[in-house]
């Protein structure tokens, strides 16, 4: 992932304020980095279409889009979408209202390797269990996750001989019921118990040990503040944390900041680009960019921190709360890649008790 400098935050800044108080196209400013051009023009064609005047922020998204190549292509999808919603940065739907965009999103070529990645670290890295084994899946999504890494400790890994409890934690109705239909299907005799909120609305309700919680793309939806307070909670009845998630740059950076839209200009623009690249139902693709993607991509470019969606950090923040958090009782028992490119990373991270 590329950064910017504290120097070209500034800069970035002042011509930010410039552009929007001359109401100046996007001709000129090769006194930008060349090579993050086109993110700078995302930068200020977002900071307009949010705050106005919008017409000028598609022009500064369309010139973006003429500069883009080699699959990175997050000015030509913002401005395909502002096509299809009216010119405006609205989310068009509740995230995960409707499941099936994730599922989609989860069959992506790139996202289906690295969650086998991930199973394969981990099923590496966690220890024999002699006891039926409990395990609380932290934003379940459409279970199949945690069906799929289970079956690995029983079948391949040897990991355990039988499963206990699998606790589903999800925000999202359908994601729920979903989660707990391939749950039960998977395994009839295990002790499926569901619950329907955030972690921050069950973090203090928690009074069963489990062995395992495990985050898939989940963690990241609460500020750093509040990951710390809920850690903290969940400390006491685990042994072991596991985290897969995204290393992005979206947590303290502030609404409108130079640093914050060029992370979402990388990871969302790699990420939406798998998605069209991968072949299926042109109405399955745009749905999950449109009722998914772009959902979160919105609330990171309209909203305050505090009241957005999402707060992917980067991993090195991530090490340093879990070593802040969960230290001295739980050590760092795996930190591995399971997909890289230039602009993202996607990660395990394995503390154990």
């Amino acid at each position: 992932m590329l950064f910017l400098s504290s120097l070209e935050i500034e800069h970035w800044k002042a011509l930010r304020d410039e552009i929007a108080a001359k109401r100046l196209g996007p001709e000129g400013f090769e006194h930008v980095r060349p090579n993050l051009l086109p993110a700078f023009r995302y930068y200020i064609g977002a900071f307009l279409t949010d705050r106005g005047p919008g017409e000028l922020g598609r022009e500064w998204f369309a010139a973006g889009a003429t500069s883009e190549e080699g699959g990175y292509f997050s000015n030509a999808f913002m401005t395909s979408f502002l096509d299809r919603h009216a010119g405006k940065l609205i989310m068009p739907d509740t995230v995960f209202a409707d499941p099936l965009p994730f599922v989609h999103f989860s069959t992506v070529p790139a996202i289906k390797e690295a969650r086998e990645r991930f199973i394969t670290c981990l099923g590496r890295s966690i220890p024999r269990f002699t006891h039926p084994v409990r395990i609380m899946d932290i934003g379940c999504g459409d279970g199949a996750l945690v069906v799929r890494l289970l079956q690995e400790m029983l079948n391949v890994g040897g990991k355990v001989d039988d499963i206990g409890e699998v606790l589903l934690i999800d925000p999202s109705p359908g994601m729920l019921r979903l989660a707990e239909e391939t749950v039960r299907r998977a395994f009839p005799s295990a002790a499926v118990k569901t619950a329907n909120c955030r972690m921050e609305d069950f973090s203090g309700r928690i009074d069963t040990r489990y062995d395992i919680a495990l985050s898939s793309l989940a963690y990241h939806h609460m500020p750093l503040e509040q990951k710390r307070i809920h850690l903290d909670r969940l400390r006491p009845w685990i042994d072991h944390m596991v985290v897969f998630e995204l290393s992005a740059n979206h947590d303290t950076p502030e609404q409108h900041s130079p640093e914050l839209a060029l992370s979402v200009y990388q990871s969302y623009g790699r990420i939406i680009d798998m998605v069209f690249a991968h072949d299926a139902p042109v109405d399955l693709v745009l749905a999950c960019v449109d009722r998914f993607l772009m959902i979160e991509k919105i609330s990171f470019l309209t909203q305050p921190r505090g009241a957005r969606t999402d707060y992917h950090m980067l991993e090195s923040q991530w090490v340093e709360l879990l070593d802040s958090t969960l230290s001295p009782d739980f050590t760092c028992l795996c930190d591995s890649t399971c997909y890289a490119d230039e602009y993202i990373n996607l990660f395990i991270m394995h503390y154990g008790r």
